[in-house]
């Protein structure tokens, strides 16, 4: 193979999510470039794949690429993954894309498991379209302007948030947009996979009522949606 990039999909949770197609490109290229390569070496062990592993985060991004550019120029393909999902959604590998394409280097993404789409999927509100808007502000005051213009879109919209702040998320839902529905996806495709419905009021009592673990997605309805 030629001097190429592959952004390949990972398993979000459940191991027997990766591709075929996924095991057979992380098996062929020379580097492969991981987001914690102490995650990734646990998924390659797994499928006995032994790789040159070598990081690429946010820390290091632009170091990587410029590095990457002259293992390109060399002929080497490289894989690139995140710990779970597609790379550069929410996650390093977007600036190693662009630099990529604005090189005239070939980029094949190697699909897989998505958090935001199985999310969608399951909390059972409008499909399409639909918005994602990454990860909710940190801060309360963004949050909350967020929330608001999440129930007044034309769409469903998807966010990520942590485990230590979905709490203060449906607290400032409850102040904002109480009488929507949202949704909380919590560990997909994992065996605990969980997967509430309800107004913010609701979900809020339920996980105050118990700790909050596991990655997660929060799904809000639009107040427009039939």
């Amino acid at each position: 193979m030629s001097g190429k990039l592959f952004v390949v999909a990972t398993p979000i949770g459940n191991l027997e999510d990766i591709t075929l197609r996924a095991l057979r490109i992380l098996k062929e290229v020379d580097i492969i470039a991981a987001e914690d390569t102490r995650h990734s070496l646990h998924l390659l062990q797994h499928f006995e794949i032994h790789k040159k592993l070598v990081s690429y985060h946010e820390f290091n991004e632009a170091k990587r690429t410029a590095e990457f550019q002259q293992d390109f120029a060399v002929g080497r393909t490289i894989a690139l993954i995140s710990d779970a999902g597609m790379p550069g959604i929410s996650d390093p590998g977007e600036r190693l894309i662009r630099s990529c394409v604005t090189q005239g280097i070939p980029v094949e993404v190697i699909p897989g498991a998505s958090a935001v789409l199985q999310a969608l999927v399951g909390a059972g509100f409008p499909m399409v379209p639909f918005h994602f808007g990454g990860f909710l502000p940190v801060k309360s005051v963004g949050r909350r302007k967020e929330l608001v213009r999440a129930v007044e879109r034309d769409c469903t919209s998807i966010y990520f948030e942590s485990p230590h702040r979905l709490i203060r998320s449906l607290e400032d839902a409850v102040a904002e947009i109480a009488d929507c529905s949202v949704c909380v996806a919590r560990e997909l495709t994992k065996k605990f996979e969980e997967i509430k419905r309800g107004l913010p009021q609701e979900l809020l009592d339920y996980y105050r009522a118990q700790a909050v673990r596991g990655e997660i997605c929060l799904v809000i309805k639009s107040r427009n949606a039939k």
